[in-house]
């Protein structure tokens, strides 16, 4: 599932090629890319033509274009969805899903989805921000982030830390993989209770969120297959910098201790067993 990184990638690049035009046409080629847009394809369609995109920001995992109509189009990548900018002589992928024209009749901006788990959806009046992810916490590299909120939040949840950083509600844009870097690079087991971290702890472990996290954007997020890519298919490469992410029985680069995986909420987390020890009240469940 894209985190943060991808999709800010994604945003940067949507911002470059697509600010500023005017849609001729959209074609929607699959009804369930559109499923969230109730009134239908059809109407998808007819809403979009005509309109020019003014910017395109990013809320957490989703992307919202705002129009000159006051409306936007919403959008989440779910699993496997790519937003192209293309050549309009280029081939159709095997997965397209729905094709924005544009009027300059320069580059086409495609919407890509092998699993369908992704999809676009036009806010009525949500230029600013759509009320359908008005919900979602701000990200801690958004400015109006509130760092003394976000550890007081913390701190009152009952839960554990690594649950905590997932909880969209709270922090947004984290997901599995950041999660378990920013916990290693702050020395905590995910299954710590949020309750028993000082107010200096969290701080840290915000501070380490935010690297891993402008560490990604920098190199354009991490790419495990060809399913996530940016605007230009290009993959992102902070795979390659992960400290314990998938590299399990592999030695911690920090103490050399092999990385253990542990099943956490139908995935896996990864943690170093001596730089990360399990809270004793985890150990003895």
């Amino acid at each position: 599932m894209p985190e943060l990184p991808e999709v800010e990638t994604v945003r940067q690049g949507l911002a470059r090629w697509v600010t500023g035009r005017r849609v001729d046409a959209v074609q929607v080629r699959h009804p369930r890319a559109v499923r969230r847009h109730l009134p239908g394809a059809a109407h998808f369609a007819d809403v979009l033509t005509g309109r020019t995109v003014r910017d395109v920001r990013r809320r957490g995992k989703y992307l919202w274009l705002p129009l000159d109509s006051g409306d936007a189009l919403v959008g989440h990548l779910g699993m496997s969805g790519q937003l192209l900018v293309q050549p309009a002589e280029a081939p159709d992928e095997l997965h397209l899903r729905v094709r924005f024209t544009f009027a300059d009749d320069g580059p086409e901006l495609r919407f890509v989805d092998q699993r369908t788990f992704g999809g676009l959806a036009v806010s009525a009046g949500g230029s600013e921000l759509p009320a359908e992810i008005a919900h979602i916490a701000r990200d801690p590299m958004d400015p109006e982030f509130s760092d003394a909120g976000f550890v007081g939040a913390m701190r009152r949840r009952r839960t554990e830390v690594k649950r905590a950083l997932l909880d969209q509600t709270l922090i947004s844009g984290v997901g599995n993989i950041y999660a378990d870097e920013a916990l290693w690079r702050s020395r905590l087991h995910g299954a710590r209770p949020t309750d028993a971290l000082t107010g200096p702890a969290v701080t840290r472990l915000l501070g380490h969120v935010r690297d891993v996290l402008g560490e990604a954007i920098t190199v354009g997020g991490t790419s495990f297959d060809a399913l996530y890519v940016n605007v230009n298919g290009e993959s992102g490469y902070f795979d390659r910098s992960l400290n314990v992410y998938g590299r399990e029985g592999e030695p911690c680069r920090r103490c050399g201790a092999p990385i253990r995986r542990e099943p956490f909420m139908n995935r896996s987390s990864y943690s170093c067993p001596r730089c990360q020890p399990r809270p004793r009240t985890a150990a003895r469940a």
